[in-house]
């Protein structure tokens, strides 16, 4: 019967900036009526990436669509799995007659590997496999031997991260991505030369066992079957995939009880409508002085009826208008920022003089 079927995950790794979200977004655009949940890795006390993937279920209503999100709010897949992940499968296997697939995006730092292993507990393995690990690679970044699009900040994130070797290179972590992958995509291939291209292919290829496939993207916009229905049964072989990041997560090891994320801020604001320039401005000004790693929200611009959907990474911002004001909804501006030793006040205060507001 398909209720007792396992139920296939796919597992979405990947730097910041690389372009995760993105793929996600594609994948639910185009779902071709299957019934998928979602688990977003999220900092950030508003689930701004929970709130974009939302925007994708298309054909449900609002409530429909909320209940198909779930969001982890403290931004360690890794080191949340007895914590928060557990229940949130264990509600998703209660319903697993009702859902066709699960996509688990996690964050830039969270290594997939021990998030694999904890599909080896009986209650999720009889239940639930993994259909692959997608690694999601930033190909400008590895071609520039930057691996990260801004790797001043994604190192800043890895030396806040007790249980990662603070010796160790970006290249490292970056090799413990590839490490646990079924699946690797190439992203950004429109941004990166031909020559270069290749050069990242076979970068990569050295990194992986020959099974592993390695296809180009650009954005994410990769064909579903692609991307998913490729049994891979990640939870069986995981074990055998060398990390760097092994000899942290040992059995035994109680050092992981003593993770503290504590030093990562994530700092929520609300402001009144504002200049589209102004505040990008602003913003931008905010992330130079305060190295402040990434930059979600919404914005309000003044005479414009639809919302200002705004998302930074380093200093880059992308932005587009992603829909109507409901007509009771408050017409405010809301962003999270996230970073090291925030001041939350100083921060209002200095993006509120900004705008003069």
């Amino acid at each position: 019967m398909k209720t007792l079927a396992k139920l296939p995950v796919t597992i979405v790794t990947g730097f910041l900036g690389s372009g995760k979200t993105t793929l996600l977004r594609h994948m639910l655009d185009n779902a071709q009526g299957r019934r998928i949940a979602v688990i977003v890795n999220e900092f950030g006390e508003l689930g701004i990436d929970g709130e974009i993937l939302k925007q994708c279920t298309i054909g449900c209503t609002e409530e429909e669509a909320t209940g198909r999100v779930y969001e982890l709010a403290n931004g360690c897949l890794c080191c949340t799995v007895q914590e928060e992940f557990f229940p949130v499968m264990r509600e998703l296997v209660a319903r697993r007659g009702d859902l066709d697939h699960i996509l688990i995006e996690t964050s830039g730092l969270a290594l997939p590997k021990p998030l694999v292993q904890a599909f080896q507990w009986p209650e999720i393995r009889n239940a639930c496999t993994v259909d692959a690990v997608i690694t999601v690679v930033d190909s400008p970044a590895v071609a520039a031997g930057t691996f990260a699009a801004f790797p001043d900040q994604v190192d800043a994130q890895r030396k806040l991260d007790p249980n990662l070797d603070h010796e160790s290179p970006l290249h490292e972590l970056f090799a413990d991505q590839l490490a646990s992958a079924d699946l690797v995509i190439l992203n950004k291939a429109d941004q990166t030369s031909a020559e270069d291209l290749t050069r990242v292919r076979l970068e990569v290829a050295e990194e992986l066992p020959p099974a592993v496939k390695i296809v180009e993207a650009s954005n994410g916009r990769l064909p579903l079957d692609v991307l998913i229905g490729l049994g891979a049964g990640s939870e069986e072989h995981i074990d055998s995939r060398h990390s760097h990041h092994d000899h942290h997560h040992g059995e035994g090891d109680d050092d992981h009880d003593d993770h503290d994320h504590d030093a990562f801020d994530s700092i929520s604001i609300e402001l009144p409508q504002a200049d589209e320039s102004l505040l990008l401005d602003a913003l931008t000004q905010l992330v130079v002085q305060h190295g402040i790693l990434r930059v979600k929200g919404f914005a309000a611009i003044p005479n414009k009826p639809m919302r200002l959907l705004i998302q930074g990474v380093g200093t880059r911002f992308d932005k587009h208008f992603d829909r109507q004001w409901g007509a009771d909804e408050a017409r405010v501006t809301r962003l999270v920022l996230i970073g090291q030793a925030l001041d939350a006040a100083q921060l209002e205060a200095q993006l509120r003089a900004a705008l003069s507001v």
